[in-house]
């Protein structure tokens, strides 16, 4: 796992520069030129996000106990974690929590009926569009969590060795990738029902999500070695 957690560094990384272009993305864009380039960095950032899974896969298939464990992760984000990585609906989370703050900021605005276009500014109908989309990808979190939990039913009583047998290694591969298929799709389908300027706007949040809960779990976790030594 040495070189899936050198690459996710590298990752992170280049998820920040990601993140630096996104905030300097005009924040109400004026002509067709401004609207697609924005377009196009929310494009790279949701291939960043595509390669990501893609390189997460190929090492599940090499060790996916490793890779369940996440142990690239602090403390705190394992904490959160859910079938090795965050839960798909943490993203309406982060979209209810994002619309709400910008309303609150806009509200004059408005209410005297300015649009301001961005994710304050979403329609009834785009929310309920967004909540049909967090009730269908809830109904899928179930059924993932179900499949988990008949495989490690099945194991209960093994010994180590039959734990790790070929059957149940390539159904725990097989879970965890539709666990991460769940959560590249959830963040595309969710990127899809927003504008460009929206779009830009939800994963800048969802990225300062990573880096303020990663930021947190490296402090904790080094605070406790302190105290432990």
């Amino acid at each position: 796992m040495t070189s899936f957690n050198r690459f996710y560094q590298t990752w992170l990384d280049d998820l920040r520069n990601l993140v630096d272009e996104l905030a300097k993305a005009p924040k109400q864009p004026t002509d067709d030129e401004q609207n697609q380039n924005l377009l196009q960095l929310v494009q790279d950032t949701m291939a960043h996000y595509t390669e990501y899974y893609r390189i997460k896969s190929l090492a599940a298939r090499h060790d996916v106990f490793s890779v369940f464990a996440n142990p690239w992760s602090t403390s705190l984000e394992r904490s959160l974690h859910w079938i090795g990585g965050c839960r798909p609906t943490t993203v309406f989370h982060i979209v209810y929590t994002e619309s709400s703050s910008l309303f609150n900021s806009r509200f004059n605005d408005i209410i005297n009926g300015i649009h301001t276009g961005d994710l304050g500014d979403l329609s009834p109908g785009k929310l309920q569009q967004v909540s049909d989309l967090q009730c269908e990808t809830v109904r899928q979190e179930n059924s993932i969590t179900k499949d988990l939990s008949e495989l490690q039913e099945g194991a209960v009583g093994l010994l180590l060795p039959d734990l790790a047998s070929h059957g149940n290694t390539k159904a725990l591969v097989e879970i965890l990738q539709k666990a991460d298929d769940l959560r590249l799709t959830t963040l595309k389908r969710e990127v899809e029902l927003l504008t460009p300027l929206q779009a830009v706007e939800f994963l800048t949040a969802t990225a300062e999500f990573h880096f303020v809960t990663r930021g947190l779990g490296v402090e904790l976790d080094r605070d406790r070695h302190n105290w432990i030594a």
